[in-house]
């Protein structure tokens, strides 16, 4: 998308019903079997990579896993898992590990690359608001999605899969798919109760 382009903006009212639709859809609630097209994927990630961020480092990486390569993750996932817990291996962990990537349309690897000019949790934030853009972008297209830390998120040995080095971080995994039923209401405490304001 060209900075020079005449952008038509959303209403408030639009914008904010977008905001408010956003749900976390787990994979087992996805229609088994339906594939997202490639360019609605594509513009989920346009769309990340206008995120803010400070001295444009642009810290967010995005390894996407489609047909083929979500066996290959799952199988990558289940089998580290296994290896790191030794004896103490979960079998419900293994198999949730196992099955869960291929019960979504697309799995995105969300990783941090590390720019040293920045204190990291200002990378983290950057790729948490480059998430926001694509989760809101998966509503706005009609898609489903879930950003999932667990499993090897925080596996160091897990790095090098995803193309990251020692000092970056995989920040989870963002499953998409077609909604196979809509979810309910989403609630939030009242907004009063979590600010204060200041005027004097």
């Amino acid at each position: 998308m060209s900075t020079d382009e005449t952008l038509s903006l959303p209403t408030p009212e639009q914008f904010d019903n977008l905001i408010r639709a956003r749900r976390s859809i787990q994979p087992i609630q996805f229609e088994p079997g339906r594939v997202i097209p490639d360019d609605i994927i594509e513009r989920l990630l346009e769309n990340a990579n206008w995120a803010p961020t400070h001295k444009r480092t642009e810290p967010w990486r995005f390894v996407v896993f489609k047909g083929e390569g979500l066996h290959r993750l799952a199988e990558f996932q289940a089998n580290l898992y296994r290896q790191q817990a030794g004896e103490f291996v979960d079998e419900k962990k293994y198999e949730k590990l196992a099955k869960n990537p291929l019960l979504a349309s697309h799995v995105i690897a969300i990783g941090m690359k590390r720019h040293h000019v920045l204190p990291e949790i200002e990378e983290i934030e950057a790729v948490a608001c480059a998430v926001q853009n694509l989760h809101l972008t998966a509503v706005a297209n009609g898609v489903g999605g879930y950003w999932g830390s667990g499993g090897v998120t925080y596996v160091e040995e897990a790095k090098p899969f995803f193309g990251l080095g020692p000092d970056d971080k995989l920040l989870g995994f963002f499953y998409l798919g077609y909604v196979e039923k809509q979810p309910g209401r989403n609630l939030r405490k009242p907004i009063e109760e979590k600010v204060t304001w200041v005027t004097e």
